[in-house]
């Protein structure tokens, strides 16, 4: 059986990361938690829960927080890595979907797609979704309907093939464009999202002007 590891990237998310973790773990699959520089529990909480943790020493970004645990992920020897949010938005139910098209070997990335259920996404997201997945489409030149979901399969062997320079959210994006310019293969498989009522780390007009930057100028580099 493919070896893969849940890669959770964390902030603050002491209530929540427990369970998500304990869930993962039932579920049968190995966890790494990397919390970036939390003020609470989140790294104490992830632990308790069995999870491998990796503690950031101040807050770095979503982007450091992943290349430090696919640095990790790739020495211990995983084939792939499934990354989540560490806030219960995710289905742990839905983590099936993205091994079983690993295992028929049809992608080298699966992506979480939220926009074939948006019941609950905030409107301003969803239409800047659409917006930015379209934009990435084109770029990658293959059809990709949720390129903002956290929630995605990437095997070890596209890592070790593209290099990565984001720090920030923009980071998902950044891998997509990469490997799909290096021949690897992308498909989407639909998820459930639950939404909370807490605020999204993501800001809303700097990270989308950051987005929209970092793809127009990928747009011209072949």
């Amino acid at each position: 059986m493919t070896r893969v590891c849940v890669l959770i990237p964390a902030y603050n998310e002491e209530s929540a990361i427990g369970r998500v973790v304990e869930d993962l773990i039932r579920h049968g699959m190995d966890v790494l938690v990397v919390d970036d520089g939390s003020s609470d529990r989140t790294a104490e909480m992830g632990m308790r829960a069995g999870a491998k943790v990796l503690k950031n020493v101040k807050n770095n970004g979503k982007g450091y927080s992943l290349q430090r645990g696919f640095d990790y992920v790739i020495s211990q020897g995983y084939e792939a890595v499934l990354t989540m949010d560490g806030d219960g938005q995710h289905a742990v139910e839905d983590v099936d979907a993205f091994l079983e098209v690993l295992r028929k070997g049809e992608a080298d990335i699966v992506c979480g797609n939220r926009m074939r259920n948006p019941k609950g996404m905030p409107g301003v997201r969803f239409v800047t979704n659409k917006i930015m997945s379209g934009l990435i489409s084109l770029v990658c030149r293959q059809k990709i309907y949720d390129t903002q979901c956290g929630f995605r399969l990437v095997r070890t062997e596209v890592l070790k093939n593209i290099q990565i320079s984001s720090s920030a959210f923009e980071i998902e994006s950044e891998v997509l464009i990469k490997a799909c310019k290096k021949g690897f293969r992308v498909r989407s498989v639909p998820i459930r999202t639950i939404y909370s009522t807490e605020r999204s780390k993501i800001n809303p007009f700097f990270d989308t002007v950051r987005f929209i930057v970092y793809i127009v100028r990928e747009m011209f580099v072949r």
